[in-house]
């Protein structure tokens, strides 16, 4: 699962900083959580492309992406998008 988030994400937002942090282990027994992990993920992405777009407009963006993923696979997604500059 992480191979494909990269893949998708590094292809749509040519990221600066790319960190993909699977915490599937600490859900687990919860509603949602898989057997085997890649369920829950927490993401930190550093892109230009979040330059001119508000923060719901990044996590609407980032969703879009994965939707897929989002829709048979991930059950919570976490996280951290920044431009640049607000490093």
């Amino acid at each position: 699962m992480k191979y494909i988030i990269r893949t998708k994400l590094t292809t749509a937002l040519n990221p600066i900083v790319l960190e993909i942090v699977d915490e599937s282990h600490k859900h687990a027994g919860h509603a949602g959580a898989r057997e085997g992990g890649n369920s829950h993920f927490k993401l930190k992405i550093v892109s230009r492309t979040f330059t001119t777009l508000s923060r719901l407009e990044r996590h609407r963006f980032v969703h879009e992406i994965l939707q897929d993923e989002l829709n048979n696979q991930i059950h919570a997604l976490s996280l951290i998008l920044l431009a640049p500059e607000e490093l």
